[in-house]
């Protein structure tokens, strides 16, 4: 298996958990939002996420999203969350997520489409030049591993 393009360890909280113990589905969805933050933190140290919404004006909003749940993750399960870059376009990305607990077992899989817009115009505009370089050199570095 290809190493993926960014991962992090997360212990599922008791906040992420529905009555039944188990992860509530849509908290994967905050998991991996706070994930693709942190990637692009590492990748714009400088400004990182929150320059590049809040200070540039560029959005990244989700376009798609293809979800399949394999099996249950627990409060307290130690899990890797994995995002790989399927796909580098002109104004989107492709991003294939994973939740595998540590101890190899894949609790769900998703792909994501971003595309990146203007939060002034809310139009979509071409993927900025730094962002993309950053995420080429995240890909190449993957590649290598």
């Amino acid at each position: 298996m290809a190493t993926p393009t960014y991962r992090r360890k997360h212990k599922i909280h008791f906040s992420e958990c529905d009555p039944a113990g188990i992860v509530f589905y849509p908290q994967y969805f905050v998991l991996f939002n706070d994930l693709v933050e942190s990637w692009i933190d590492e990748l714009l140290p400088q400004e990182g996420y929150h320059g590049v919404i809040g200070e540039r004006r560029v959005g990244m909003p989700t376009v798609r999203l293809e979800v399949d749940f394999k099996a249950v993750s627990r409060m307290g399960d130690e899990v890797w969350l994995s995002l790989d870059v399927e796909r580098l376009g002109g104004a989107s990305l492709t991003l294939a997520w994973a939740c595998t607990g540590v101890d190899g077992v894949l609790r769900m899989t998703a792909r994501q489409t971003i595309v990146t817009t203007s939060l002034d115009t809310h139009k979509s505009i071409g993927i900025p030049d730094d962002i993309r370089d950053a995420i080429a050199r995240a890909m190449e570095s993957a590649a290598r591993t």
